[in-house]
């Protein structure tokens, strides 16, 4: 899903989903499993005096039917760990996979096959020595006709700011009963590691982010294992995915003050320019928050003139467009307002600056690169534009599908800014 170039034009607003990075852990997946046998502990040693019994049950249920080709073998485990977990399918071949660290279950490495068979097999054992082996058998059900499709905003070729949020948009709504479901399919992995949690900001879009921006020079490897997935409503996910995001060695931030109507741009923390702007009048207000680039166009269009509603309709060519949201909020230059900037504003809602200024900032920032926007007469809505940092970590983490690990909560330590006026409601989620 590429980015909406259409400039000035609001595009549907996309709500939380979580947690640290899932990560995976190798759990036998190529070597050759252990043959059948009861679920009983065998004999090899002696269970010790007073440890807790080993037992293990394993899912989907024997002989279970129209399975997702997303299901995991889930392993509920006392007394001891997983050792191996084999899975083969009607021929014989293995399938190859890994257990969650938690060790709660074993994932694929890649979707099952529609309307195939399987068999796993999983080991677990105590710290003596003692084992108990269980298998299961399960068919996977066939290719669904209803899907949803997702967009994941993630390029290796690419170099983003430090305010990058992992950003995945659904192109059918997930109802708040299939959102746990999504979250736990989505695996972050950051060089270096860095706490992150997922959050949904609207039914159609859902963010990754930490509590602070990311470290310079970080690797943020994903995947989107979506392909199979229950995704309310009678739809499945309809593919996996995989994005790799290299974040820049320098890291660049603005903030503009609407008291001021000056802009402050730094360098790896360090300010380095000062420059007048002019926002959006009363009438159309720029959006407070911390707002982050997500897209830049050398030149382009600002075209309202075919919008019956608007009754300031206005079509300008426009030079050093970044955008902040898609409802038409841009950093731009702006020849013709440059007597207002630093003292008025007098814009739709973007941030102008001198054609000077435009293109200094253009040639200095990447997509991912966070604005801080204070003081107008409204708050940036949740899901318009990627707005991940538009709320304080304690918040975020509200959004979250899924249970907030304790050593998570009070990390962050930034305010979200807030505007002089009421914030305008939430995007309610559908």
């Amino acid at each position: 899903m590429s980015l909406r170039n259409t400039a000035r034009r609001g595009a549907a607003a996309m709500v939380l989903a979580v947690l640290m990075p899932l990560a995976l852990t190798a759990c036998s997946g190529d070597d050759e499993g252990p043959a059948f046998v009861s679920a009983t502990p065998s004999a090899a040693a002696a269970p010790q005096a007073g440890a807790e019994p080993l037992t293990l049950a394993v899912t989907p249920a024997e002989a279970a039917k129209n399975q997702p080709v997303s299901t995991e073998i889930g392993t509920k485990v006392t007394g001891g760990t997983v050792q191996t977990v084999t899975v083969t399918d009607s021929s014989g071949g293995k399938v190859a996979g890994a257990m969650r660290a938690d060790g709660s279950s074993w994932v694929p490495s890649k979707p099952l096959k529609y309307g195939k068979a399987y068999k796993a097999t999983v080991v677990v054992a105590d710290a003596g020595g003692q084992t108990v082996e269980k298998s299961t058998s399960f068919t996977t059900m066939g290719r669904p006709s209803k899907k949803t499709g997702a967009g994941l905003y993630l390029f290796a070729e690419r170099e983003y700011g430090v305010a990058m949020p992992v950003v995945i948009e659904f192109t059918s709504p997930v109802p708040v009963s299939a959102r746990a479901g999504v979250e736990r399919r989505l695996f972050v992995t950051t060089d270096p590691p860095q706490p992150g949690v997922w959050s949904w900001s609207s039914s159609l879009q859902v963010m990754y982010r930490g509590p602070e921006f990311w470290q310079t020079g970080t690797k943020i490897t994903v995947r989107a294992a979506l392909e199979g997935v229950p995704m309310g409503n009678g739809r499945y996910g309809d593919k996996d995915q995989k994005g790799v995001g290299n974040i820049s060695t320098t890291k660049i931030e603005m903030k503009v003050d609407n008291a001021t109507k000056q802009m402050q741009v730094f360098k790896n923390d360090n300010l380095v320019k000062t420059l007048p702007v002019s926002l959006g009048k009363k009438t159309t207000p720029s959006s407070s928050g911390t707002l982050v680039v997500m897209d830049k166009l050398r030149k382009t269009v600002f075209d309202t003139t075919d919008d019956p509603g608007n009754v300031d309709r206005y079509r300008v060519d426009i030079e050093y467009a970044q955008r902040l949201t898609w409802g038409g909020e841009y950093i731009h230059a702006a020849p013709w307002s440059v007597q207002h900037q630093g003292k008025r504003n007098v814009s739709h809602g973007c941030v102008n600056v001198s054609m000077a200024n435009a293109q200094y900032l253009f040639n200095l920032t990447r997509i991912g690169d966070p604005i801080t926007i204070k003081g107008t007469e409204r708050t940036v809505r949740p899901a318009n534009g990627w707005t991940a940092w538009s709320v304080t970590w304690d918040q975020f983490l509200k959004g979250s599908a899924l249970p907030i690990p304790p050593e998570l909560t009070g990390l962050g330590s930034t305010p979200a800014p807030s505007a002089s006026a009421t914030p305008q409601p939430s995007v309610s989620p559908s």
